[in-house]
């Protein structure tokens, strides 16, 4: 019950985010700042992403792309984060960006897209299409880059075929195109309110770092 909860609740929330045409300019304008500062002599981390990525409602280093910064850090790892997440951004949209972001070189490429899709009840294969078509993009664009897919699930519903067809999408991308998945972005924080901000939806400070080892399992490996 706490999921569906949550999840019917990011309906209405995600909506209004993806409306803040102010919130996505600032956003826009932390991305080319993020992209100039990139250090040559360090290796690239993009995170491509909707709310959950640019860290709505957070300060910029409370986001779970800061958090693993602040891990490679500690590693003393020459490795760069970019955060090129846009509140409410769908794939459609992420599709018609992504070759901006894919003008500055990249070694490691997360791509965190489709659960506004699927709350907005978009065509599986719509969304399925545009997420093989980003990837595509970066494949010819940086051959060598590992591409890590990150996982999201809806709320039942939506109707129990549309839910599980959702769900297939991520790991059968995966396994068609060979990259890394982390197979539920938001896994021990969705639906606890403890680890969420008021809204129900977005994750507050604790959530964002539980989040952040939820990705970081995935990509420590590849540095």
């Amino acid at each position: 019950m706490k999921i569906m909860g949550f999840y019917i609740a990011m309906c209405v929330i995600l909506f209004t985010v993806a409306c803040n045409n102010s919130t996505k300019s600032h956003q826009n304008e932390i991305n080319t700042n993020s992209i100039q500062s990139i250090k040559d002599s360090s290796k690239t981390i993009v995170f491509f992403g909707n709310s959950l990525t640019a860290g709505y409602g957070l300060d910029p280093e409370q986001a779970f792309p800061a958090i693993i910064q602040q891990k490679i850090d500690s590693l003393h790892l020459n490795w760069q984060i970019v955060n090129a997440g846009v509140s409410g951004e769908t794939t459609t949209a992420g599709l018609a960006r992504i070759d901006w972001i894919l003008q500055k070189p990249l070694n490691i490429f997360v791509l965190e897209l489709g659960g506004n899709d699927g709350l907005r009840g978009i065509p599986l294969e719509v969304t399925e299409q545009n997420l093989q078509a980003m990837i595509d993009k970066v494949k010819a664009k940086y051959p060598s880059a590992n591409i890590v897919l990150a996982g999201m699930q809806l709320p039942p519903n939506l109707g129990i075929k549309y839910t599980k067809g959702f769900a297939t999408i991520y790991p059968n991308l995966a396994q068609k195109n060979n990259v890394m998945l982390i197979p539920f972005l938001l896994e021990g924080v969705g639906g606890n309110p403890n680890l969420n901000q008021p809204d129900g939806i977005h994750p507050n400070a604790a959530g964002a770092k539980i989040v952040a080892d939820n990705v970081w399992k995935i990509i420590h490996p590849l540095l």
